[in-house]
């Protein structure tokens, strides 16, 4: 990368919108390069829900056991058109997450090291001197000739106090003034006619030059200010990418980004032929290891954008929304191809206004504005810029845990070892990625399948890995060894709760290590790597009760594959029973409720036997009371498969009974929509009944599912809508309606049977009630009324399903 501006300015293609990338100067034209030599290049770093705890998205999500190649990562995609509104979901998670105008943003990106910083700080104070240098000879009121003369002394009198050029860039003194001459339109306005602070492709040349400038700077320190250690050595250099207004090259759609920055590594920082890691391994894409010649440099890919950038004219309320909801939609492509993202930076600027905008799992934080026209505001965007430069990686949002090995071609997955102090690490090598970050907002859930051993060590047929790896960023509470919901810990305890029981053996993940990854402070000590420490204190105090995330890893052994690739009716049943009854083991054996029985959330895997299922995915498991109930009775879950209580929030607390109703909605939805695209319904399916399980109004699904979970009769009108072209779909009926019997009618309480609340009318005593002779009393809820007998109704439960299992186990 390093890539420099090119020679001829002239004929730079500074946009992607049909614009020719010819600017008028600042009242003079910019003059040809008498020579170029570009660096050769190399690679860089590079659901707003009812709940947090809620999934809204389409329930055919990436699961564990589904194997991508890195090469084979499908392509991201925006729907809708630049030129249309489109960014409904975008524009409310903006209105639910942001944190706007708080103190602090810019010095997230600050060094940990106090006197680095002071150095960093200098150095953006003099590239900000030099600007403001320029900035005063425009204001001069010179005719052409004399600005163009003013502006080069200007600029040669400065590199002359700076280092000579040397192995980082070959940018002359002619190139930085063709830069100078387009950013200094947008810095002083109305010095030239044909620029128009209002028309935002105008602005975008103009910043793009400002942002590389100032890169270029960076490696130019003032011969009194030169570094006296290597952490006073920039690390990067962030340059914006030339082409502007842009579809990025891995992007399906036709959305287009107005900028995009990069991390460009520098000549020399890079590591010997010899060294394992560098820095500019940071970057997660099989570009990698492609040859360096001949790739664009200069068009944006999501794989290695460090920054979005989006520019409105103006700084009103409906533009910097727009602006941010683009910022949002736009970063989903980033956590999507870069799967070593923790936090993604980003910037929006209304006119010469610029917020510096930080997105996490649960928080979008948007700074001051940052006035590009004034010298206060210049100093402060330099100084953001300066410091990404200097800053050390995790700083950026990467994690400099996962990384790529130059010595055997792949990448790497660093853990804590479970029994020893979390200093000590084991590192995996990387097969597959199962799971992909699909939202802005949330867990971002990722999983990997590794190896202990490197590709090139071990036999081609034993290259699959053994081993899953899962990545996420859940809530937590307080300090880790006091969060009891901890995921690895109930992994743990699963795994040595059933380890004598092997009639599981295989039916779930087995633990092997995780916990909180952990990260250097501003002190150099290793602390958990959490949404707070990622924002530091000062920033952290601003925002009120925002709930603490953590960054967990788990490495677990057993590895399945999705759900959508059963074969048949017969197999899948045969799964869903070995998920029950190993979750009802862990029920009985560890004290563990599940809670997200989902489609997702159960594997297919084959051995000697047969076919088996696996139960996966314990985010959201809790432990259980010595009665039976969930401690906590909060929404968690996937829409389509939550039960009743669990939409409601009803009390008493959840039980395994919720767990068993969401199976009775996932095969009634495995049913009607297919698993696979040999099993989807060839017509539409928008009118039919199950369609009200699903959407945003968890009252609305909770009580249509009521209604139809009610009766037998009413419930037919759910298994009608099953696809005909399924093998043994009557079948499938029998089954679901044999659970929906056990679990709604078979109770000798008529207190317990049905879904909806009756209201019973009873004869009044009072024969003085001339209005009439009744009055009204509501029963019991039925679905409270049978979480008190969880256990019994359970275990018919499961007796029904074993019955059906060994039906479908003659026909495999």
């Amino acid at each position: 990368m390093c890539g420099i501006l090119p020679s001829n300015s002239s004929d730079t293609d500074l946009s992607d919108n049909g614009m020719d990338g010819k600017t008028d100067s600042v009242l003079i034209t910019p003059v040809k390069s008498s020579k170029v030599k570009p660096e050769d290049t190399v690679p860089e770093m590079g659901d707003l829900s009812i709940s947090d705890n809620i999934n809204t998205s389409t329930p055919s999500k990436p699961s564990y056991g589904h194997p991508r190649s890195l090469s084979a990562a499908p392509k991201f995609s925006l729907s809708g058109s630049q030129h249309t509104d489109g960014y409904a979901e975008a524009r409310s998670q903006v209105n639910y997450y942001l944190k706007d105008d708080i103190d602090g943003v810019q010095a997230i990106a600050e060094h940990n090291n106090q006197t680095t910083q002071q150095f960093v700080t200098k150095q953006a104070e003099s590239i900000a001197e030099f600007i403001d240098e320029l900035v005063q000879c425009v204001k001069l009121g010179l005719g052409k000739a004399e600005l163009e003369n003013e502006l080069k002394a200007t600029i040669a009198a400065q590199l002359k106090r700076r280092s000579p050029a040397g192995r980082y860039t070959e940018k002359t003194d002619t190139d930085m003034f063709n830069s100078a001459v387009r950013f200094l339109k947008w810095l002083c306005p109305g010095s030239d006619s044909t620029f128009s602070k209002t028309n935002e492709k105008h602005i975008y040349p103009c910043f793009v030059e400002l942002i590389n400038f100032v890169a270029e700077l960076v490696v130019r320190p003032l011969l009194d200010q030169q570094p006296t250690s290597s952490d006073q050595k920039p690390k990067r250099l962030v340059r914006s990418y030339r082409k502007t207004d842009v579809k990025p090259d891995n992007a399906e759609g036709r959305r287009r980004i107005d900028m995009a920055l990069k991390c460009d590594a520098l000549n020399n920082n890079s590591s010997s032929d010899d060294d394992e890691y560098d820095e500019d391994s940071i970057q997660f894409s099989e570009e990698r290891l492609k040859a360096k010649d001949g790739r664009n440099d200069e068009r944006p890919n999501y794989s290695r954008i460090f920054a979005v950038v989006e520019v409105k004219p103006d700084i009103s309320a409906a533009n910097i929304e727009k602006g941010l909801a683009q910022l949002v939609e736009y970063s989903k492509g980033v956590y999507w191809n870069q799967h070593n993202r923790r936090f993604i930076w980003g910037l929006v600027s209304g006119g010469s206004n610029v917020k510096a905008c930080i997105l996490g799992p649960n928080f979008l934080l948007a700074s001051q504005f940052m006035d590009v026209t004034t010298a206060a505001g210049r100093l402060e965007l330099i100084g953001f810029l300066v410091n990404w430069s200097f800053c050390e990686l995790p700083k950026l949002g990467y994690d400099p845990t996962i990384r790529f090995n130059r010595v055997h071609k792949c990448f790497t997955v660093d853990m804590a070892d479970s029994n020893e102090s979390k200093l000590t690490q084991t590192t995996y090598y990387l097969r597959k990625i199962v799971v992909f970050a699909e939202r802005v907002f949330g867990r971002h859930t990722r999983c990997f399948v590794v190896g202990r051993q490197p590709p090139s060590l071990e036999a081609k047929s034993d290259n699959s890995g053994d081993i899953l790896i899962k990545d996420a960023w859940p809530e937590v509470s307080g300090l880790a060894e006091d969060d009891m919901r901890d995921e690895s810990k109930l992994l743990e305890r699963v795994s040595d709760g059933l380890a004598g029981h092997s009639e599981f053996n295989g039916l779930y993940p087995k633990y092997i290590s995780g916990g909180r990854m952990q990260i250097q402070n501003a002190h150099g000590d290793s602390v958990d790597d959490t949404t707070r420490t990622i924002l530091g204190e000062t920033v952290w105090a601003q925002l009120g009760d925002l709930p603490l995330r953590a960054h967990m890893r788990i490495a677990m052994s057993g590895v399945g594959e999705p759900l959508k690739t059963i074969q048949s009716i017969p197999e899948l049943i045969v799964v869903i029973y070995d998920v029950m009854r190993c979750h009802m083991g862990i029920l009985k054996h560890c004290h563990i409720l599940h809670r997200d029985i989902s489609e997702a959330n159960i594997l297919i895997r084959h051995d000697g036997t047969g076919v088996h299922g696996m139960l996966i995915d314990f985010d959201h498991a809790i432990s259980i009371t010595d009665d039976g109930y969930a401690k906590h009775a909060e929404r968690t879950g996937t829409v389509p498969f939550m039960s009743v209580s669990n939409l409601e929030n009803l009390q008493p607390k959840r039980t395994a009974l919720d767990d068993w109703e969401s199976i009775i909605y996932i095969l009634c939805w495995l049913g009607t929509f297919g698993w696979n695209s040999d099993t989807r319904p060839s017509g539409s399916v928008a009118d039919l009944n199950i369609a009200s399980w699903d959407g945003n109004n968890v009252m609305k699904i909770a009580n249509s599912k009521r209604d139809h979970m009610h009766s037998s009769d009413i419930f037919t009108g759910i298994t009608k809508g099953f696809n005909p072209n399924i093998p043994y779909i009557a079948a499938l009926k029998d089954i679901v309606e044999g659970l929906r019997a056990v679990l709604i009618d078979d109770h000798i309480d008529s207190h317990m049977t049905g879904a909806i609340i009756i209201q019973d009318r009873i004869p009044r005593d009072d024969s003085n009630d001339v209005f009439g002779g009744y009055e009204f009393k509501m029963r019991p809820d039925p679905f409270v009324e049978r979480a008190a007998h969880w256990e019994s109704i359970s275990e018919r439960l499961l007796a029904k399903l074993k019955i059906y299992a060994q039906g479908a186990k003659k026909l495999l």
